[in-house]
Parts: C-alpha cells; structure tokens; sequence
C-alpha cells in the first residue's frame, strides 16, 4: 500500500512518496495498476519469487485513506496485519532516509491515523520515507503537499527506490531482517 493523493496536483509532492514507491515496484515486476471503484484504489498483483505481492494506491485523500485499506485488506483476506505493508512519508526521518518498521503511533500522520481508526490495529509494516521538518514557520500541511526543491528530488527519488528495495526485502525475508538493513546506517 502506497499512501498519497489521488490528482496530477499532488503527483510529486512529499506527501506523495509512497504511492511513488509503491508505483515503482509494480512497474519493476510488470504489474499493471487498474482502478477499482470498490477497493478505492489502483490495484495490481506481481509475482516474485515465489511470492504474490498484491499492490495498491488508494485513489481516496490521505485522511481517509483507511477506507481504501479497509476494503483492501477484506479483499484480500489479510488477517494478520503483519502481512500488509504501508509506504509512506515521514517528517521524522531526515530527508531521503528509509526505515522499516512494524506497529506504532501515527506521529501525527492524518493518513496512518485513518488506517489505524478502519483496522483497528497498529500492527501493519512500514517503510518509511524520509521528508525531514518544514524549514521555518512553514506548516506541516503545506510542506508536505508541496514539491521539494530539485536537489531534495534528487535525494527522494532515489529514497523512492529504496522503499522499493525495502518492500522487496520485507516480502524476501520478513519485517525482522528488513529492519536489520535499512535501519542499520
């Protein structure tokens, strides 16, 4: 699940950095993202290895992207909140940086407060993508839903693929190992 925006206004914004993730992966396993008016969302399946990795963008706003989750997670049968995976933004982390991480608070996150509130559980997996804190006065809202400066872009792309990489490893090897990897630098 890669957390976002649904509209071309919010495409490259930080707040989009999930969705990007997640839109990366499928685009690695050749996995064709199509809408689905009852999921709320961009869905798509790829194998790999020996894995299926169900992926998903929900097309509803980042606050009520627990609607979108909740009905992903009745499709696809995930009873064990282990299983799913979030990608998302995180002003906490400095800028490009990605760390793995299983349950926890929202850290005032309006996307993962929704999923939390229709799951009612904290125990999905995240890979969390570095945005570092608005400079100044800024708000938080407005710097996340803005696009970040060209050498910042640089450094979250390649975050963006390491996210990727992190999904992968999750799935490859399990949240414990991935955390080992990512979170090790």
């Amino acid at each position: 699940m890669g957390l976002g925006n649904p509209g071309r206004r919010y495409e490259r914004t930080r707040h989009n950095l999930g969705a990007e993730a997640v839109a990366r992966l499928a685009s690695r396993h050749g996995a064709r993202l199509r809408a689905s008016r009852a999921l709320r969302s961009l869905t798509g399946e790829a194998r790999v290895g020996d894995h299926l990795l169900a992926l998903a963008l929900p097309q509803t706003f980042m606050n009520d992207s627990g609607l979108a989750v909740a009905a992903l997670v009745r499709r696809y049968g995930i009873e064990d909140l282990g299983h799913l995976v979030v990608v998302h933004d995180e002003l906490d982390l400095p800028v490009g940086r990605v760390k793995v991480k299983v349950g926890g608070g929202t850290a005032g996150h309006n996307g993962l407060r929704s999923l939390q509130a229709h799951l009612h559980g904290t125990g999905f997996v995240r890979v969390r993508i570095g945005i570092g804190k608005p400079p100044g006065r800024q708000a938080g809202v407005d710097y996340v839903l803005s696009e970040p400066r060209v050498k910042e872009r640089s450094e979250l792309d390649v975050a963006v693929e390491e996210a990727a990489d992190a999904v992968e490893a999750i799935l490859a090897e399990g949240p414990a190992a991935a955390m080992s990897r990512f979170n090790a630098s």
